[in-house]
């Protein structure tokens, strides 16, 4: 059995249970309960993350100190940075890691609801009309439309505190692909616009959990 047909298998199984509280948006809540196991399971990784975060900023005066020192030497600088990093143990993109390791599971999330390969009759379920194997139309309208709405409300909200908090841990001298972090948080918003809806509603709630995962342990 496939990898698609195992995870196709394991949504309608779980949507059937459903069914009767749910009717057609069985699926729907299936994928959100899905998702929320997924990244119950990852959560060791995100605890891990955000020590990580906490070290870096930790490390924040010495970087600064470290810029001020090697300022016309920027070849030292980054040495000195590095080696830093390296002696505390604060690797500058040690918060990817949950992420990076959700990206399998999406793409199959994407496979299955794009091809049907493996969906068996879950391209049939919908949420609150909109089929959950459809794209965006471009319009709000309708019952579809107000679920796009809904959805892209919430990615965005979420995305915007995400770029705040993320901007206030990024510490200064940190390599570029880590400072364009914050502004990968508004990726998640064009995603959703041109997958298919079921694989979005995988993104909303997996980054509302993050959302909220992150708020707690930095509490």
């Amino acid at each position: 059995m496939s990898l698609f047909s195992s995870l196709g298998s394991l949504l309608t199984t779980m949507a059937d249970g459903l069914d009767p509280l749910f009717g057609a948006s069985a699926a729907a809540v299936a994928i959100v309960l899905f998702t929320l196991c997924v990244r119950a399971a990852l959560h060791p990784l995100a605890r891990a993350a955000v020590r990580g975060e906490k070290a870096r900023a930790a490390l924040a005066p010495k970087i600064t100190e470290l810029g001020r020192k090697h300022r016309d030497d920027p070849e030292r600088m980054r040495r000195a940075m590095a080696e830093l990093r390296t002696r505390e143990g604060a690797s500058p993109l040690a918060g990817c890691l949950p992420t990076l390791v959700q990206l399998p599971v999406f793409f199959v999330m994407y496979h299955v609801f794009s091809t049907g390969s493996g969906a068996g009759d879950l391209l049939d379920h919908t949420l609150a009309g909109a089929p959950l194997g459809a794209h965006w139309g471009g319009v709000f309208s309708g019952g579809p439309g107000l679920v796009y709405l809904g959805l892209f409300a919430l990615i965005a909200a979420v995305a915007t505190w995400t770029y705040l908090r993320t901007r206030k841990v990024t510490v200064p001298g940190a390599p570029g692909v880590a400072r364009a972090l914050p502004l990968l948080s508004f990726g998640t918003l064009v995603t959703a616009a041109v997958v298919p809806l079921a694989a979005a509603l995988y993104l909303a709630t997996s980054t509302t959990w993050t959302a909220v995962e992150r708020a707690l342990l930095h509490r």
